[in-house]
């Protein structure tokens, strides 16, 4: 299957980290929800888990290469953040840390959760959310013909 490719931001207040992620899709308009599946054992899902908020950002094309540091490292081992600061890739907006190239930023507040073989569900409200650039959505095919992924 052809995804989008998404990035959660998450934090507890003291840390934060940022995940790849690409289950995650619209599931109602009234009132505006998404479910989002975060895989097990991740310090994203640690977060979320303690926040209950967190911030889904639909990624455009030219952020390819953030998948390797996103999604191919741990968050329990490096300091993502920090990385993408460095690189001045990020700002601040609604007590989180996003990728200021991203497309879109949505703030999502968690109802309800569930467990979903190697990922945990959740279901979450759209709080607020911001689009920031036209462009295309990177895909999980963008990934592959750029050997970023496996098919």
């Amino acid at each position: 299957m052809n995804l989008p490719v998404y990035s959660i931001s998450s934090n507890d207040g003291k840390e934060e980290n940022m995940h790849i992620i690409t289950y995650a899709t619209a599931i109602s308009m009234q009132p505006k929800r998404f479910v989002c599946g975060v895989y097990h054992g991740t310090k994203t899902l640690e977060l979320v888990e303690r926040n209950g908020s967190f911030v889904l950002q639909i990624l455009a094309k030219n952020q390819a290469r953030l998948v390797i540091l996103l999604g191919k490292q741990s968050g329990k081992k490096i300091d993502k953040i920090a990385r993408l600061k460095k690189r001045k890739l990020v700002e601040e907006w609604n007590g989180f840390t996003v990728l200021t190239d991203a497309l879109a930023v949505m703030l999502l507040k968690v109802v309800d959760t569930m467990e979903g073989g190697d990922h945990k569900i959740f279901l979450c409200d759209v709080l607020s959310y911001r689009n920031q650039h036209n462009g295309s959505a990177l895909t999980t095919e963008d990934l592959r013909k750029a050997n970023i992924i496996r098919a």
